[in-house]
């Protein structure tokens, strides 16, 4: 009876246009007044044992260490980089736009961060060389998504720390998915090329055009190999390669290539703190609703209803999918991590599935939302870029959502995808 109280105020609140952070804050609180199933004091005191993790630390880092890359160059020097090397290929614009946005979630761990960086330099020169405009829109917005898979990604810290989970083994087993996603997304790009009957201007490989691009993009592609490297180096924690993300970012944008100004520093202090804010208020008041689903016995009732179906890890699986895929169309993925890992993992594991694994099959199709509506942040963030309709957006993503659905399920029934890296690298 709490649970579904809750929930039911939840639902209200979002409907009447309340942050999601503030709606499971007061739901949680209504639940705790009305039954008086804890003290009073439970909330206060859940929310101030979720922040006080050391993991979480690295949230704001790595949003600040992305904003500051974003408006530091390093962007639009991977870009330059990525075409060098795709440049003689037919449909070689779009090669580029996956090609860039795979490196540079290797820098910002988030998908419209992704899109934005990338999409604002890549379409509008797609578009001048006869690229159509949504077909390079809605490139831009599924190559985005690649943002949460390939680490560091944000998403994968909120699920280790719900779940207890390493990081690092999270980080290191987006990498397969993330991959995977890059190369069905230019096979999808090519074509889609080819149906359209494109023929789109080429550049002729230059071997000294490739040296002097790789030369400038160089700091912006050892970011990555000194926050990675250093991880799985054993070199440093996933929270300290974020501190150190920060200070290489501020380091290479001020002193190296120069974007970087004081005014734009401080705007961009401002821009992340009101980011960061917003994830940890969402912490906060989570980690409340989390715990009284637990003390209610939710995780098991639904275990056992799902269990009453089918005793198929399989089935399971199928289920669990069609159900987030319909979440993350409507829900921030942040906030879908935190409020259904407490409910699902007890689930997953009593059908005996790796909780790694069911952190990036979740992740995974959490991000397929970032491209449907009506959410779709990466629509919006595309279509703003382009100034074309986010109807027009998801008509041209529809390939890409298919295919999506092809490798999420590769993802989920071929684990070595995602856990083969993982098993090289730490063992069992």
């Amino acid at each position: 009876m709490t649970a579904l109280v809750m929930f039911a105020i939840l639902l209200f609140c979002i409907l009447i246009g309340l942050p999601i952070a503030f709606a499971i804050g007061i739901s949680s609180s209504a639940a705790i007044l009305i039954f008086g199933t804890v003290s009073e004091m439970f909330q206060p005191r859940s929310i101030i044992t979720a922040l006080n993790s050391y993991p979480i630390l690295a949230i704001p880092l790595f949003i600040l260490a992305g904003d500051l890359m974003l408006t530091g160059g390093l962007s639009k020097r991977l870009i330059g980089f990525a075409e060098s090397l795709m440049g003689s290929f037919r449909a070689n614009l779009s090669y580029v736009t996956v090609l860039a946005s795979t490196f540079f979630a290797d820098i910002s761990g988030s998908g419209p961060a992704t899109v934005a960086a990338i999409g604002s330099n890549v379409v509008p020169e797609m578009v001048k060389r006869g690229y159509p405009k949504d077909y390079s829109t809605a490139l831009s917005a599924a190559s985005g998504m690649i943002g949460v898979m390939i680490p560091p990604s944000i998403p994968f810290i909120m699920y280790g720390v719900a779940a207890e989970q390493s990081v690092s083994r999270l980080f290191i087993a987006g990498v397969g998915p993330g991959l995977l996603f890059a190369g069905g997304f230019m096979l999808i790009a090519r074509l889609m090329y080819g149906r359209l009957k494109l023929d789109c201007a080429t550049t002729p490989f230059n071997f000294k055009d490739m040296l002097r691009s790789l030369r400038k993009a160089f700091f912006a592609i050892l970011a990555p190999v000194i926050v990675l490297g250093g991880i799985y180096g054993g070199v440093f924690s996933p929270t300290e390669a974020a501190a150190i993300a920060v200070f290489y970012a501020l380091f290479v944008g001020l002193f190296i290539y120069r974007d970087l100004t004081l005014k734009s520093i401080w705007e961009i202090f401002g821009r992340s703190s009101i980011t960061s804010a917003t994830v940890l208020v969402l912490i906060a008041f989570a980690s409340t609703f989390g715990r009284i689903l637990t003390l209610e016995r939710v995780p098991n009732m639904i275990a056992s209803f799902m269990g009453s179906f089918s005793e198929s890890a399989f089935v399971l699986l199928l289920i669990l999918n069609v159900f987030l895929l319909l979440v993350g169309m409507f829900m921030e993925t942040i906030a879908s991590i935190i409020i259904l890992t407490p409910i699902l993992l007890p689930v997953v594991k009593s059908f005996g599935i790796d909780p790694l694994l069911f952190g990036v099959i979740m992740v995974v199709n959490l991000a397929i939302g970032f491209c449907t509506p009506p959410l779709g942040v990466n629509l919006f963030v595309a279509s703003g870029i382009s100034k074309i309709s986010i109807e027009q957006v998801a008509k041209a993503v529809v390939p890409y959502f298919i295919g999506m659905a092809v490798m999420l399920a590769i993802v989920t029934y071929i684990p070595a995808v995602s856990m083969a890296l993982p098993k090289l690298l730490f063992g069992n």
